[in-house]
């Protein structure tokens, strides 16, 4: 599985968005739809949502404070459906209105899940990684990633 790539797209009055042909595979045998970070929501495959919760299944210790935040925060407004005939996924009000998404949207492929972004947003944290890729880069290679 590798979703990859940028799609322009709307969100319908019902709260549907049409999924990229290009993602339609990896999403055939369903879809989990979750909170992401930086305002945009996370929308994994099946298998890749199982891994994602067997990460968080490992941490056995319910009594740290962030593990039961982070969970919460995922877990808790997670929606799983399937692709409709016309390869579209309902989004439901609250998680449109936690990532601001009224009309226009980008869809981000992030190799093992999608980004939805409202587009205004997506555009000014472009603007504003673009400014800063170097330094990104240079505190991503201290961690081992070389470019």
């Amino acid at each position: 599985m590798l979703l990859t790539g940028e799609h322009n797209h709307s969100v319908d009055p019902k709260g549907r968005i049409i999924i990229p042909s290009k993602f339609r595979d990896d999403l055939s045998e369903g879809y989990t739809v979750t909170k992401g970070l930086d305002g945009c929501l996370f929308l994994y495959p099946n298998n890749e949502w199982n891994t994602f919760i067997d990460n968080l299944t490992n941490v056995k210790d319910t009594t740290n404070k962030d593990a039961r935040l982070f969970r919460r925060f995922f877990v808790g407004s997670a929606d799983s459906g399937n692709l409709d005939k016309q390869g579209r996924v309902l989004l439901s009000q609250e998680l449109r209105t936690f990532a601001g998404l009224e009309k226009d949207i980008v869809l981000v492929g992030m190799l093992d899940r999608v980004e939805i972004w409202d587009k205004a947003k997506w555009d000014e944290n472009n603007a504003a990684v673009e400014e800063n890729m170097d330094d990104i880069a240079a505190r991503l290679q201290a961690l081992g990633l070389n470019i």
